[in-house]
């Protein structure tokens, strides 16, 4: 099992004699000299503990003590699935001992995986001989090595889950076929790898590959976990992009005997956090969630009989569905019309009302979290076998049953916001007009959230319009808005189209300016081609303007106007908007492609 911490302060000893390093494994393996340390995983939304990763350290002081000179040693010396599965039993066996609530986290090789083939469902069926249930682990995959059997691996999986055990992909984007793998195995979780993670907040690549892991993960009810947290600007910008959980130094560091709780202030920061994402609807603004279509229904459960839910469907005539639920979980989905009809052919009755109401239930229900945007609940529900539109959803809480959500809803609530967004956007971008990015502006004053206002105009517009013909001049303006579109990260920054030339961004991303700058930077690189090769050649063209007279005009520029927004302070949007303005005439007093960003406070 790869149970290494991976933190960038551990020093990794130098390898050892490939003989001796056997030697030394053998030994340890044989006195068992292993000791686990488990790092906490929290909730990026609560704060809440989610559990420990169980990671693994060799004998203090040896060349073995590093888990990568563990592991590599256990490699060369064909130990590899001996020393992992000494590593899962000691790992299990002492956070039983510690009583360590929550979840707990085991890394194990594909190969490994593989190698144990169906034997691997009876070891964990006999957990509960250590005194953990299997419905508290969750298998990591590591990628150490090229994996060449799905189909072997996805049978052992299936076995593995049919214990209650999930899975998980650790460290994705540092093995072979991540990608791949995610794919082939649809985890339950998905681990971002920390080289993504650290330093995040200054590194726009970086920020761009963990909002297309999470884009991914959301569509396909994956729950992302970063690694290697480390600041709180790391940790305020994980969860504005939607990231569920995370571990690192910033939340805890691996312990022998870790704390039992999140230290009150951590949950403190993170809650805020949260409190001014879900105000702001940072993860998507104005985007209705599950939560606005939950209904309230009876409910069943594996003991009710199939009579009690006749008698409660034939009470309430406008009960479409009746979920089965055990524990806060839900089971399956009893459909009004085929129940009854199932019940109205001869005997059924007699024969199955007093049973329990299962039978006639359909299980795996599409569920969805409380949270869940109505758009991606929408993109489920078309992807899905068709009976989940009939049955609809249940909606849960931290994946506790709250109540249920009608099919008919969704597409009624994603028509409306269709009409609404044609209404008021641009005919030539698309984008949303005036009426919309003045009430997104009131939202954020109203979630008391700070953000800049980017104000960006094309320079020497006309002209060009003029000299080049208005379907140019639509290109350029369409062109404008894909790159300004491009360094908005979804769901935290806002584009809205002013009309003609004119755009606005209101940015939430914390690296607002390098986005700034690479907009100015990709507008230059792509607009000359709009151009003639001479007048590209001479930065310019002569044309005649109103009087007669000739005129050089160079070729177009954008001009970008900031103001920062200070949650602290009360505005309305008509003095933002004209803030905004002001600063975008000054960044036009400059020559070329520029950002001027206003530092005097608004008045």
């Amino acid at each position: 099992m790869d149970t290494v911490a991976r933190q960038p302060d551990e020093q990794v000893k130098q390898p050892m004699d490939g003989g001796h390093a056997s030697l030394q494994l053998h030994e340890v393996l044989q006195q068992g000299l292993l000791t686990p340390v488990f790092q906490p995983i929290v909730d990026m939304n609560s704060g809440a503990l989610i559990g420990y990763e169980g990671l693994i350290r060799g004998p203090e002081g040896s060349a073995l003590h590093a888990p990568a000179q563990l592991f590599h040693a256990a490699r060369q010396s064909g130990l590899g699935p001996q020393l992992e599965d000494c590593c899962s039993e000691v790992i299990l066996k002492k956070f039983v001992e510690l009583a360590l609530p929550g979840r707990i986290f085991l890394n194990i090789s594909p190969d490994s995986l593989i190698k144990a083939g169906v034997t691997i469902a009876d070891k964990l069926a006999q957990l509960h001989l250590i005194g953990v249930a299997p419905q508290r682990i969750i298998l990591e995959m590591t990628e150490n090595q090229a994996i060449h059997d799905y189909d072997a691996m996805r049978e052992v999986l299936r076995r593995c889950r049919s214990l209650g055990i999930q899975i998980a992909i650790d460290d994705l984007g540092e093995g072979f076929s991540s990608l791949r793998l995610w794919s082939e195995i649809r985890p339950d979780y998905v681990k971002i790898d920390m080289h993504f993670i650290q330093g995040i907040d200054r590194d726009p690549v970086k920020l761009q590959f963990v909002q297309s892991i999470q884009q991914i993960a959301r569509k396909s009810g994956t729950v992302t976990i970063a690694e290697g947290i480390e600041t709180d600007t790391e940790l305020r910008l994980l969860q504005e992009l939607g990231i569920g959980w995370g571990q690192g130094y910033r939340i805890a560091r691996p312990l022998a005997q870790p704390a039992l709780a999140i230290t009150a202030e951590l949950v403190a920061r993170i809650r805020h956090n949260a409190a001014l994402a879900t105000a702001g609807n940072q993860r998507g603004f104005n985007l209705p969630t599950a939560l606005k279509l939950l209904r309230i229904v009876p409910v069943a459960t594996p003991d009710t009989s199939t009579n009690a839910v006749y008698t409660t469907f034939a009470a309430d005539a406008g009960l479409e569905v009746m979920p089965v639920v055990r524990n806060g979980v839900p089971l399956g989905i009893i459909n009004r019309f085929q129940f009854i009809d199932r019940l109205a052919r001869p005997y059924q009755r007699e024969l199955y009302g007093k049973r329990s109401c299962t039978a006639f239930m359909t299980p795996e229900p599409l569920t969805v979290d409380k949270n869940t945007s109505l758009q991606d609940i929408s993109l489920m529900i078309v992807e899905a076998k068709s009976h989940h539109f009939s049955n609809g959803f249940t909606i849960t809480d931290h994946g506790q049953y709250i109540g249920v959500g009608s099919s008919q809803d969704v597409m009624r609530e994603i028509t409306q916001m269709q009409i609404n967004a044609a209404r008021y956007a641009n005919p030539l971008t698309q984008l949303p007009g005036n009426v919309p990015i003045n009430e997104e502006i009131d939202r954020r004053l109203a979630a008391g959230v700070e953000f800049n206002v980017c104000y960006g105009d094309i320079d020497h517009f006309k002209p060009f319009n003029d000299v080049y013909g208005y379907l140019r001049g639509d290109d350029i303006i369409r062109l404008t808005g894909d790159i300004l579109a491009r360094y908005c990260v979804p769901g935290v920054d806002f584009l809205g189209h002013v009309g003609g030339d004119d755009f606005i961004i209101l940015f939430q991303s914390a690296d607002w300016k390098c986005r700034c700058d690479g907009i100015l930077e990709t507008f230059a690189a792509e607009t000359p081609a709009f151009f003639s090769a001479a007048d590209r050649s001479n930065g310019g063209y002569v044309s005649e303007d109103r009087r007669g007279n000739r005129v050089f005009h160079p070729l177009v520029s954008l001009s970008l106007g900031v103001v920062k927004i200070d949650a602290a302070r009360h505005y309305s949007s008509y003095q933002i908007a004209a803030a905004a303005a002001d600063a975008k005439k000054q960044a036009k007093t400059m020559s070329g492609n520029s950002l001027f960003l206003e530092r005097r406070e608004l008045q």
